[in-house]
């Protein structure tokens, strides 16, 4: 498969300037845009839009080549692929000058306006409330939403600097909002004394 070379976020928002479709900054780099300033390095940037929206964003795509993440390593040319974009979730986008994979789009269930947790279907957001913006303009996730996302993976060593960074920051409700999504996707998760603690 192809190298990565990720953008930063101020490219792809440059990128989907014209879209009217709710996307925002996902994974770590929504934490980094949170906090403020960039604390570490990213190899990847993740963005999410509506699963049903993301013809739109396709239109703005014409001089990259766009995939499919169909299987472990297995990354399929759209054209090959529309009938997986249900089962599926991640699209890669290619340069093709260069080769190099820019960024990835996670395409999430949603209904109008309102973003679904595709781990857990109960767990909703208005997307204005989930969407929040840095001063520059760019759409990042919600912290702990983002780190709802994380802790199915925690034992990565990113994962745990980001909860570490953010949670810090993160204010009481935001803090509640985490534990009761835990408690519904990983009941028994190490991260839930983690904020119990934070929260004495």
């Amino acid at each position: 498969m192809s190298k990565w070379a990720a953008w930063r976020p101020e490219e792809v928002a440059r990128l989907l300037h014209s879209v009217h479709v709710p996307w925002y900054v996902a994974g770590g780099w929504a934490i980094d845009l949170f906090l403020g300033g960039e604390r570490r390095e990213h190899e990847d940037l993740e963005i999410a839009v509506p699963h049903d929206r993301f013809g739109e964003i396709e239109e703005v795509l014409p001089g990259f080549e766009v995939f499919v993440i169909t299987g472990p390593a297995e990354a399929t040319p759209l054209a090959h692929a529309r009938d997986r974009l249900v089962v599926t979730y991640q699209t890669w986008i290619r340069e093709p000058a260069t080769g190099l994979w820019r960024f990835d789009v996670f395409r999430e269930p949603s209904d109008g306006e309102t973003w679904i947790c595709r781990r857990d279907e109960s767990i909703r957001l208005p997307y204005d409330r989930l969407i929040e913006w840095t001063s520059g303009g760019i759409p990042y996730g919600r912290p702990e939403v983002v780190l709802l996302f994380k802790a199915k993976h925690a034992h990565l060593k990113k994962n745990r600097h980001d909860l570490a960074a953010a949670l810090p920051r993160l204010d009481a409700e935001r803090r509640q909002w985490l534990r009761d999504a835990l408690l519904r996707v990983h009941p028994g998760h190490a991260w839930l004394a983690e904020l119990d603690a934070a929260a004495t």
